[in-house]
């Protein structure tokens, strides 16, 4: 089967009832999550392959820093684009080609032969990925209702969890293995397999979702809110390593005028009666307006705490890749045992999941800080495994049910751009994070011997962090679906 039948079958109309009996909804539930966990796993494996691949390609340290912030610019400025691209075109077609493109990109990753070619295929693959990620969310909260919807919301969070916390160790795996002598290669030729497979279950198991067909994109709303995107994150990316420039500032600046101009545009367009990328009305919901605030809180924290500790980890504690990859299995090990659970008790608790999860990380925090300050660089890396496992049991109960209450405030015609706007929040989100977590850990990073401190203030950082998204639940709604 060409990919062209696929998108093609992708679409084909199938009777309710007939696909109830046919297709069991974990077999949907775990197409859809595979493409999830791939370009989750892309974002955290990449990092242990970067010094081999530096050696492997003779690559500049700008062209590193490109080959894994082109990925995550790429998400961010694509993915709301990309929601609306479901709810025009329908979600399962959309989800069907970012897959074939997302894997076609992996393949040219994995052979490129330059670090040119490979910062060009990264930037390809994060495209592909970010018309793939809102067509996750959106597929999950139109083909699940009532219990079972909380059930895929719980397993949405497990493999994201399982893809941020294990990419370090599968990455390690992988390099140590040699497969074939791939070395960093099989890092992203890994996703060749997978894609495949899950392309061709696609047409099989997601259920149809034709899209409305009759509006028409908006390409003026989408080129501002992409320039928009981009002048706010390139920024975020770049400026931490090149000291700061005056064109951060102009490029901030540039941001907040295209915001304001975006913001203005579809609230014209929309009295106009017009269709706009994303219609206000989205925002009309007080649980989805406080949501994606909260999101916004607690993803700075995320990508930034993998990011340090793996820097801890390897340069401050002299571990290999695989070394450090083991040690953060501890995380993984207690957000297995919770993130299974988190559905019940979101159902039990409602809101206060979150607050109880995030308050969970905090504590966690604070016992890994303690650890660091007293293991400085010679003591056993092994104390740190009871903060990690309780900052682990904390984040697999509060993932799932924040992304869920979000959602749960957004009408159906709107899945896909609400998912879009949650998906851009996160990744928006994380590149804050680095940048102004990034600050403080750089500001007391001189020496290997000084990790332990430029480790412990960014600790502190993460633990405000924590604190304030447990502190904004308090204003969000009691779940709407």
């Amino acid at each position: 089967m060409t990919i062209n039948d696929t998108l093609v079958a992708s679409e084909a109309p199938v009777d309710a009832v007939t696909r109830r009996k046919l297709v069991p909804e974990w077999a949907t539930l775990l197409v859809v999550l595979a493409g999830n966990f791939m370009i989750t796993l892309d974002f955290f494996i990449v990092n242990v392959a970067i010094p081999s691949t530096q050696r492997d390609l003779d690559a500049t340290a700008g062209e590193i820093q490109w080959i894994v912030a082109g990925y995550a610019l790429a998400i961010a400025a694509g993915v709301i684009t990309a929601g609306r691209l479901g709810d025009l075109f329908g979600r399962r077609r959309m989800y069907a080609l970012g897959l074939a493109l997302f894997t076609i990109a992996s393949l040219a990753c994995g052979m490129s032969q330059s670090a040119g070619e490979l910062v060009g295929a990264r930037i390809i693959q994060g495209a592909a990925a970010a018309l793939l990620t809102p067509q996750v969310l959106a597929i999950i909260t139109t083909a699940f209702t009532g219990k079972a919807l909380g059930k895929a919301f719980t397993a949405y969070g497990f493999s994201m969890g399982i893809a941020a916390v294990f990419g370090q160790l599968i990455g390690g795996v992988l390099i140590n293995a040699d497969i074939a002598g791939l070395g960093w290669r099989s890092c992203f030729l890994i996703n060749l397999p997978i894609g495949v497979i899950v392309l061709v279950l696609v047409p099989r198991v997601i259920p149809r979702s034709p899209g409305t067909g009759t509006e028409r994109l908006d390409l003026v709303g989408m080129a501002i809110i992409t320039l928009a995107l981009v002048a706010t994150v390139l920024p975020l990316i770049q400026g931490q390593a090149q000291g700061w420039p005056l064109w951060t500032v102009g490029s901030f600046a540039l941001a907040i005028v295209l915001f304001g101009a975006f913001i203005v545009y579809v609230r014209s367009l929309s009295r106009r009666g017009g269709e706009p990328l994303i219609d206000p009305a989205l925002f009309g919901s007080r649980g989805f307006r406080v949501g994606i605030a909260t999101q916004f809180v607690f993803w700075t924290g995320q990508g930034s705490y993998f990011l340090f500790f793996a820097l801890y980890l390897q340069q401050g504690r002299g571990l290999t890749a695989l070394g450090a990859g083991v040690v953060f299995s501890a995380i993984g090990g207690g957000y297995l045992v919770t993130s299974i659970n988190a559905g019940r008790i979101a159902a039990r608790l409602g809101r206060s999941t979150v607050a109880i999860g995030t308050l969970m990380m905090a504590a966690g925090l604070i016992a890994m800080q303690v650890a660091v300050r007293e293991i400085s660089t010679t003591g056993s890396i092994w104390w740190l495994v009871p903060g990690l496992i309780i900052d682990g049991a904390g984040m697999g109960i509060a993932l799932s049910p924040l992304a869920s209450t979000v959602l749960s405030h957004v009408p159906t015609k709107f899945a896909g751009a609400g998912s879009g706007v949650l998906s851009t929040t996160m990744q928006v989100a994380s590149a804050v994070g680095i940048a102004v977590i990034g600050i403080v850990f750089y500001r007391h990073l001189g020496a290997p011997a000084t990790f332990p401190t430029a480790f412990s203030h960014g600790l502190t950082m993460l633990t405000i962090i924590e604190v304030a998204t447990a502190a904004m639940t308090v204003l969000l709604p009691k779940p709407g679906r």
